[in-house]
C-alpha cells in the first residue's frame, strides 16, 4: 500500500504531459486549419477543384511512410484523413449523396473516403443518389457496384447507362451483418429486415437460425433498423453504426453467410465537378459498351484487350430492355485509361460496338 502514492504521482505526472502535447497538437492543427484556408483561397481565385482525392491519397502514404512508431500506420492514415477532412470543410464543404437514412453502408464508405467533415445528404435509394449527383445538388455520390458474395448491384449499373456521372473513386469495405433488434434476445422474431442483398448474404444462417421470420427487403439495412426500433417482433440486418444510431441490441454480430464479405462503392460525380483521376499505379477502368447481334460479335470484344496485354477484371450483362434480346456488357480492366495499352485496346474495341461509354478511369479501392 506504500507504493501506491508513487504509482498516482507518476501517473499523475504522465497526465500532464499529456495534457501539454495535446495542446500543442491543438495548436499544430489550428496553424495546418489557416494555412489550409489560405489554400481555399487561390483555389478559389484560379478556379481549382478543392478536394483531390489524388493529393489526399499522396499526403496520406507519405506521412505513414514517415510514421516511426509506435501508432500503427492504418491508424496514422486514418488520423490524417480527418484532419485533411476537417480543414477541406474550411475551404469548400464537401456535399455527398449517400444511401440513408444514417448508419447504412453506404455512409461508412462515404466516411471512409471523404472523411466525417463532409456534408452527407441522404437518399432513400441509388436513383436519388444517381439524380443528386447528376443535378449538383450533392458534388459527389457513393452507391453500392458489387459484393463479393452476391456479385453486381445491378440497380447501379442500370442507372450509370444513361447518367451523365463518371466513376473517380472506390472503397471496397469489409460488410459485416448484425441481427438488430429491441430486445436482447432472438426468440419471437416474426419479420427480419434488410437491403435485398444483406438478405441474400445471410440466407444460409436465416434459415437455420430463424427459419418461420418473414424476410422483408427495405430500401436499406439502416431503413430496416430504424423501423426494427418501433416494433419488438421485427429485427434488422446492419451495421453497428446502425444499432447505435436507432438504440438496439446486436442480438448476433456478423451473420453473413462469408466472412469475408465485401462490396466494392463507387465514388461518382459529373466530369466538370471532378475530372478523370489521374494514375495512380493501381487503377481500373470501366465502360459499358453493346455489340451488333452477330456470331462472334462477344468474343471480337475480348481480342484488343488480348492483343495489347490489357486484364479484364470483370464481365457482366445486363439486358437492354428492348424487346430483342439485346444485351449491355460492364467490363472493368486493370490499367488507365492514359496508359498506351489501355488506350489503345479501348480505341479498338469502340470500334466493334455499337454502343461505348466509359464509365470512369479510378484508383482501386483497398
Amino acid at each position: 500500500m506504500a507504493q501506491q502514492p508513487v504509482q498516482s504521482d507518476a501517473l499523475a505526472a504522465l497526465r500532464v504531459k499529456i495534457d501539454a502535447l495535446d495542446q500543442q497538437l491543438l495548436h499544430l492543427l489550428n496553424e495546418r486549419a489557416k494555412v489550409a484556408e489560405a489554400v481555399g483561397e487561390i483555389k478559389r481565385a484560379e478556379g481549382s477543384p478543392f478536394f483531390r482525392p489524388d493529393r489526399v491519397a499522396q499526403v496520406i502514404d507519405k506521412i505513414t511512410q514517415a510514421n516511426p512508431g509506435p501508432l500503427k500506420g492504418e491508424h496514422v492514415a486514418a488520423i490524417w484523413r480527418e484532419i485533411m477532412s476537417a480543414c477541406l470543410a474550411l475551404e469548400a464543404p464537401q456535399r455527398v449523396a449517400v444511401l440513408g437514412p444514417q448508419g447504412t453502408f453506404c455512409e461508412q464508405a462515404a466516411i471512409e473516403f471523404f472523411g466525417s467533415a463532409a456534408s452527407l445528404i441522404y437518399c432513400a435509394n441509388f436513383d436519388e443518389v444517381f439524380h443528386a449527383t447528376a443535378a449538383g445538388t450533392a458534388q459527389f455520390g457513393v452507391v453500392g457496384m458489387e459484393n463479393s458474395t452476391e456479385g453486381v448491384v445491378a440497380r447501379s449499373l442500370d442507372l450509370f447507362l444513361r447518367s451523365p456521372v463518371h466513376v473517380v473513386g472506390e472503397v471496397s469495405l469489409l460488410v459485416r451483418h448484425n441481427l438488430l433488434r429491441q430486445n436482447p434476445g432472438d426468440q419471437d422474431i416474426e419479420v427480419v429486415m434488410g437491403h435485398p442483398q444483406a438478405l441474400a448474404q445471410c440466407q444460409g444462417w436465416l434459415s437455420q437460425h430463424l427459419p418461420l421470420a418473414e424476410r422483408r427487403a427495405v430500401s436499406s439495412n439502416a431503413e430496416g433498423a430504424r423501423l426494427a426500433a418501433t416494433n419488438p417482433k421485427w429485427a434488422a440486418l446492419a451495421s453497428e453504426r446502425a444499432a447505435a444510431q436507432f438504440g438496439l441490441h446486436i442480438v448476433h454480430h456478423a451473420i453473413q453467410d462469408e466472412a469475408y464479405n465485401r462490396t466494392r462503392f463507387a465514388i461518382i460525380s459529373l466530369p466538370q465537378t471532378m475530372d478523370t483521376p489521374p494514375p495512380s499505379g493501381k487503377d481500373c477502368t470501366s465502360l459499358v459498351v453493346s455489340v451488333p447481334n452477330r456470331p462472334g460479335a462477344v468474343h471480337d470484344l475480348l481480342v484488343p484487350l488480348k492483343k495489347h496485354g490489357v486484364s479484364m477484371t470483370r464481365f457482366e450483362s445486363r439486358p437492354a430492355k428492348s424487346g430483342q434480346w439485346e444485351y449491355y456488357f460492364y467490363i472493368d480492366i486493370a490499367g488507365h485509361i492514359s496508359q498506351a495499352p489501355v488506350a489503345q485496346a479501348l480505341q479498338e474495341l469502340q470500334s466493334l460496338c455499337a454502343f461505348y461509354k466509359v464509365l470512369g478511369s479510378y484508383p482501386v479501392g483497398d
